[in-house]
């Protein structure tokens, strides 16, 4: 009796995962190189530049005629702050260090997946497992940056307005979260359930 177990993938399909799988690795390539040069940017605590959130936060801009100025609503701007405060510089460190591993620890889980694939491996035990960690991974580690984030920003802020301007503004889109954790979802089942009917089948001719 046979068992249903691997599936015999085409040339283009190798090529395109070959293709997926050289851009994962640039892509966690990139984002270590990025994530290095933006801790040696900021590792001297001096003038450090922050992308900040604001409530509806009223501010002048030159866009009235002949640039005079007109009043507008902040709602992400970049400030810089002489330094940061130790608990929000701490917290920049750990964002860029996260963002970079987890991108890395999602790229490592994606291209296993692939290789499997490209072994005509394609619902198994640990291609679920690969697919759970990436997206449940991906989707916590998306809410703590964001965490990371507010703190560095409300530092800077503080530290800016010397403690006079309240900012509690934490950036956390709820509603692409909420897309993102349905779509993991529906993945994660299908290989769930794949894994299952491959189970279920073996043996069968």
């Amino acid at each position: 009796m046979s068992t249903v177990q691997d599936i015999r993938t085409s040339r283009g399909d190798r090529v395109s995962i070959v293709a997926f799988i050289a851009a994962g690795v640039l892509l966690a390539a990139w984002s270590v190189i990025a994530a290095a040069v933006a801790i040696a940017e900021a590792a001297g605590n001096r003038d450090v530049r922050v992308l900040a959130d604001f409530a509806g936060t009223p501010a002048q801009a030159p866009i009235g005629p002949g640039g005079a100025a007109r009043e507008v609503e902040l709602v992400t701007a970049y400030v810089t702050a002489p330094q940061l405060p130790a608990a929000s510089f701490a917290a920049l460190i750990l964002r860029e260090a996260l963002g970079a591993g987890v991108v890395v620890a999602i790229v490592v889980c994606l291209v296993w997946l692939a290789l499997n694939v490209l072994r005509g491996r394609i619902f198994s035990r640990t291609n679920t497992t690969l697919v759970a960690t990436a997206t449940i991974g991906g989707l916590i580690a998306w809410a703590a940056i964001a965490l990371l984030n507010t703190m560095v920003a409300n530092g800077a802020i503080a530290r800016i307005s010397d403690r006079d301007f309240d900012n509690p503004v934490m950036s956390l889109p709820l509603q692409p979260l909420l897309l993102l954790a349905f779509a993991a979802s529906i993945v994660v089942t299908a290989f769930t359930v794949g894994d299952r009917m491959r189970r279920d089948t073996e043996g069968l001719i």
